[in-house]
């Protein structure tokens, strides 16, 4: 369990101690799809669901869950955020989200690009279910991080 930095030596869960770390630039890149109906699909594209411009709506989601990434999963560090952006692709069969945060300090931003994701999604899902209630959220990865001690990574 030494290798799991959110355990102590006795395995219960910790918030990491980064007081130690250097405050270095980080950006994380992460993405997710929700897949549908090709008319809740059209509807979305053409910005004819009901409930508003769905899209802009979930950019804005994904932004605001990205800042409050800390208040949502245990033993995530409040980051002082110096971007976050979620890119939206439409297409025939449903949305993919792209989010990407950055940061400079002392641990990554991983987590608060997967969480833009995630409610981006969710909020797609939310403003669209009345058009279809069998849409599948999925496909929810990290892209890429940079920075940090551990360096460069992308998925492969």
């Amino acid at each position: 369990m030494t290798n799991l930095t959110h355990l102590d030596e006795a395995g219960a869960a910790r918030m990491v101690d980064v007081a130690g770390k250097a405050v270095t630039a980080r950006e994380a890149v992460a993405s997710g799809r929700i897949t549908m109906s090709a008319e809740a699909a059209a509807a979305i594209r053409a910005g004819a669901v009901k409930k508003g411009d769905v899209l802009a709506t979930a950019r804005i989601a994904g932004i605001m869950a990205a800042k409050r990434t800390a208040e949502l999963i245990p033993l995530c560090h409040p980051l002082p955020l110096t971007r976050v952006a979620v890119d939206l692709a439409p297409d025939e069969t449903g949305v993919t989200v792209t989010a990407t945060a950055a940061t400079e300090a002392q641990t990554g931003v991983e987590m608060e690009a997967l969480t833009a994701v995630s409610t981006a999604l969710l909020t797609l899902y939310d403003m669209a279910k009345a058009l279809d209630k069998a849409m599948v959220i999925g496909e929810i990865r990290l892209l890429s991080k940079k920075g940090g001690k551990s360096g460069d990574w992308a998925a492969p």
